[in-house]
Order: structure tokens, then C-alpha cells, then sequence
């Protein structure tokens, strides 16, 4: 009797420990180890030798040479710092500034491991400018620094032709992508997105301390940080644009940084050699994404040459659907990590932007009736066009890269299509209008469906188990009732 007892007892305490271990909380994303990237990393200080700290100072010290101050650049530029502001002119350091270091820098300072998380400020960014002219020692601007304007911070005076916006506004573009709902998890920060068109104000409120200097092709040595013509404003508005200004529309990605390359001319002509060009400068620029302005023929050799050579690189090119028949230029080979999207433009009730070619949308973005930025100053104005759908898929494209670095632009481009919801009366079969559907900012940037299934699938391990516990104590309790029984029997009839 003692012996089935203790069996008894024993099968219990087992039940028990299962229950216990149930219990335990199962472990969570949350809890999942830091996957930041181990750098090396430099924190400036106000001086150094009594002299105020600068990149080439920085590089000469730490690399040797003077002129490793642009890979320093290049390695910071846009990255929010922990005061709010962003390095966009070279000649500009703040005290307290975290500045990633190639990795053969050494020297006093030089510190390795995950950079420091700075946050999001609550302050708003500040642009650094430099009041002063830059020492001939100092790197010349490249196309991804914002040098200081020779006024002070405005543009640089341009003469430029009277241009015509609509009047006519409408807010049903950002409310209908509702970007805010993906800025829980990124807006873009770190990310460098090319604007292949007409130029960029940089002197709108908007966009402030985010507008590299960029390159005007058509010039040969000149910038693209000013606009005549707005198209390439406006795309930039929708891209990247902040909540600085009350009233105004904001951009998908508010903290990616523009990289301006200007093809068009200010009479508003664009050479098919231009644009080729500017394609290339786009890429080496190390923006990550590329928008192509409606300017740019990608039915034209030049410009399809210069499409194939950007897809060698991992960068995800934005273009407009073609409207005339156009062979489309795809990666090639095992070096071609690049990706091509191509947008259509779409109203609020869902009509086309323009009569694309049949199939080549891939998917649609707002291009009707958009409000976005204008040039000269913080005007808001609305407009139509293909550029402007690209624009919005650019922007979801830097949300992308920003939340999900690791993946490749291919990948990118395929989570865009993914995660595109059906436009009203998509529902033919073959019906190739609007090819994937409309983007959703939200839904591309969202956990991916693989945890979620993971998550489900350990949900029903766990609900698995518990019912064998279950079942368990159920056999114990069976088992112990039986025996009891039994053993009145057995007194009764003794």
C-alpha cells in the first residue's frame, strides 16, 4: 500500500514540474540578442590640442591621411545624432558626436563595439552649416555633403523661369498611405535616396539639413541642391519631408537624407545623355534607392545601358511605367543585385495618371492631385504625375532599407509588391492595370509573416503540452480513484 503511494506521489510531483515549466514565459523578440553591427567608432570632443576637432583632422590623426576624411564622411552622413542634428557639411563637428571609423582607424579615442543608441530626439533636427569658408585643407564637397551656400543658408541665387503649380490641394494622398503608422519602427534614418530630375530646393523648411549637395549634370561640375522647375522638389516633399512647417504635407521616409542630381535644364529640356549619366552619378553617390523623374526615357540605348550598369549595384531604381513600348533592362549575372520597379500614378478614385503600356505597372502610388512641396521657400502646392507615384514608392523603399538593412534591393522591390493591397475593382482576372496593387507603407515595413507563423507554431506547442498535462493528471486522478475503489471492494467482501 505504502509502495503505491509513493507511486502515486511520484507521478504527481512530475505533473507538477510540467506545469511549472509551462508556465515559464516562452522567450520573446523582445528578449532576442542585439544585432547592431560591432564598429569602430569615434565620440568628438569640443577641441583637440586646442584646435577644433574636423574630419581631417579626425582622419589624419586615426587613419594617417587627411584625405580619408570623405570615408569618414561617407560612413555618417544623414545618421541622426544624439543632439538631433545630422553631419551634412564635412566641415561642421559637434562635441558629443558618434562618428563610425573604418575599420583600420587607430589611435587615442578610437573605440569598438555597437554604437551607442542615441534615440529619437525630442528636439528637432538642426542643419550644421558653417559660416565660414572651408580651409584648403579640408575635403571638397562631394555630391552627398551639403556644403555651406554662399549667402549664409538660403539656396544659392538662381535665376529661374516663372513656373505653374495647381492650386488645387488635396491631403488624400499622405491619408491614404499613413506613414505615421510605420514610424513606430523606422522613418528612414541612415538611408540615402537619389532624386534623378530637375534638382532640389534645399532651402525649403521641410527638408532642411537633409538635401545633399547632389551634382547638376547638365553643368558638369555644378549642384543639384536648387530647383527651377519644382518636379524634382516635389518628389523630394513626398520622399523626405518633415512636419516643420504646420499645414504642410509629410514624406514617407522624414528622416532619409536627399541626394539631389539635377538632368534636366532649366528650360525644362533633358538630353537622353544627361540622364544616362546621371543614372551612374546617382549610384556612386551610395544612395540606396534611385527615383527617376518622368524626364528620364527608358526606351532610350544610352539611358537602358546606364539602367543595366546601376543594377550591378544593390540599389532598388524607382521608374515610371513607359507609355510606348520600351524594352526594360533586368539584372544580369551573378554580380547584378540591383532591382527596377516600375510605378503607375493613380487618383483617388483610382484612375491612371496616364495610359501606361499594358503590363508594366507593377504597382501604383498617388499621382493625381498630390500635395506636396513647391519651390521657394515652404510653399505647398498640388500636382499630377508618374514622378510623384515613384516618389511614394521610393519613400516606402527607403522605410525598407532603413527597418531591414540586410536586404538586398531585390528583396526589397518583392516585399513592396508583397505587401500591395488591391485597388478598388481589381478583381478580373488578368486585369493588369495596376499590377500588384496600391503600396502600403505600413504593411512593407510590418514583422515578417515568418515570425508570426513561428509565433503561432510555439503558441500551439504550448497548448499542446498543457492538454498532455492534462490528460496527465487525468490518468492520475483516474488511476488513484481506481485503486481506491478497489481496495473497498476488497475490505467489504473481506
Amino acid at each position: 500500500m505504502l509502495a503505491k503511494h509513493s507511486i502515486l506521489v511520484r507521478l504527481l510531483v512530475v505533473v507538477m514540474a510540467g506545469c511549472a515549466v509551462l508556465a515559464a514565459p516562452l522567450p520573446s523578440a523582445a528578449n532576442a540578442p542585439d544585432t547592431e553591427p560591432y564598429v569602430k567608432y569615434y565620440v568628438v570632443t569640443a577641441r583637440h590640442q586646442s584646435q577644433p576637432e574636423s574630419l581631417t583632422e579626425i582622419a589624419l590623426r586615426l587613419l594617417g591621411s587627411g584625405e580619408r576624411a570623405a570615408e569618414i564622411y561617407q560612413l555618417n552622413t544623414g545618421r541622426v545624432q544624439p543632439d538631433g542634428a545630422r553631419l551634412t557639411d564635412p566641415g561642421a563637428l559637434r562635441a558629443g558626436w558618434y562618428l563610425v571609423l573604418p575599420w583600420d582607424a587607430v589611435g587615442p579615442g578610437v573605440e569598438y563595439g555597437q554604437l551607442p543608441t542615441t534615440g529619437r530626439p525630442s528636439s528637432r533636427p538642426v542643419p550644421t552649416r558653417s559660416p565660414s569658408a572651408r580651409p584648403g585643407g579640408r575635403p571638397a564637397p562631394s555630391p552627398t555633403s551639403t556644403a555651406p551656400r554662399p549667402n549664409g543658408g538660403a539656396s544659392p541665387t538662381v535665376r529661374c523661369t516663372a513656373t505653374t503649380a495647381s492650386s488645387s490641394r488635396s491631403e488624400w494622398a499622405q491619408l491614404r498611405m499613413a506613414p505615421d503608422s510605420a514610424w513606430a519602427l523606422t522613418r528612414g534614418n541612415g538611408v540615402k535616396v537619389a532624386v534623378v530630375d530637375t534638382g532640389v530646393d534645399a532651402g525649403a523648411q521641410q527638408l532642411s539639413g537633409r538635401v545633399a549637395v547632389g551634382a547638376d549634370v547638365t553643368a558638369g561640375n555644378g549642384r543639384g541642391d536648387t530647383d527651377c522647375l519644382g518636379s524634382g522638389t516635389a518628389m523630394a516633399g513626398i520622399i523626405a519631408a518633415d512636419d516643420s512647417v504646420d499645414g504642410s504635407p509629410v514624406g514617407l521616409a522624414p528622416d532619409a537624407t536627399i541626394v539631389p542630381v539635377r538632368m534636366v535644364r532649366s528650360s525644362g529640356d533633358a538630353r537622353p545623355a544627361d540622364a544616362a549619366t546621371a543614372i551612374e552619378v546617382a549610384v556612386s553617390t551610395g544612395a540606396s534607392v534611385v527615383a527617376l523623374g518622368s524626364r528620364v526615357d527608358l526606351a532610350d540605348p544610352a539611358v537602358a545601358a546606364s539602367l543595366s550598369t546601376a543594377l550591378k549595384h544593390d540599389v532598388l531604381v524607382v521608374a515610371g511605367a513607359p507609355v510606348k513600348p520600351t524594352k526594360i533592362p533586368s539584372p544580369r549575372g551573378e554580380s547584378a543585385a540591383g532591382a527596377l520597379l516600375l510605378a503607375g500614378g493613380v487618383g483617388a478614385g483610382g484612375q491612371l495618371a496616364e495610359k501606361y503600356l499594358d503590363g508594366s505597372v507593377e504597382v501604383v502610388a498617388p499621382g493625381i492631385e498630390v500635395a506636396t512641396l513647391g519651390v521657394g521657400g515652404s510653399k505647398v502646392v498640388g500636382k499630377t504625375g508618374t514622378e510623384l507615384a515613384v516618389a511614394f514608392v521610393a519613400g516606402e523603399a527607403a522605410l525598407i532599407r532603413a527597418a531591414q538593412p540586410d536586404l538586398t534591393a531585390a528583396q526589397v522591390e518583392e516585399r513592396i509588391r508583397d505587401t500591395a493591397d488591391p485597388v478598388g475593382g481589381q478583381v478580373a482576372e488578368g486585369d493588369t492595370r495596376y499590377g500588384a496593387g496600391m503600396i502600403n507603407p505600413t504593411a512593407s515595413v510590418a514583422p515578417t509573416l515568418d515570425g508570426q507563423e513561428q509565433t503561432a507554431a510555439q503558441a500551439n506547442r504550448r497548448g499542446g503540452a498543457l492538454l498532455a498535462v492534462l490528460l496527465g493528471f487525468a490518468l492520475v486522478f483516474g488511476a488513484g480513484g481506481f485503486l481506491a475503489v478497489r481496495r473497498r471492494r476488497r475490505r467489504y467482501a473481506g
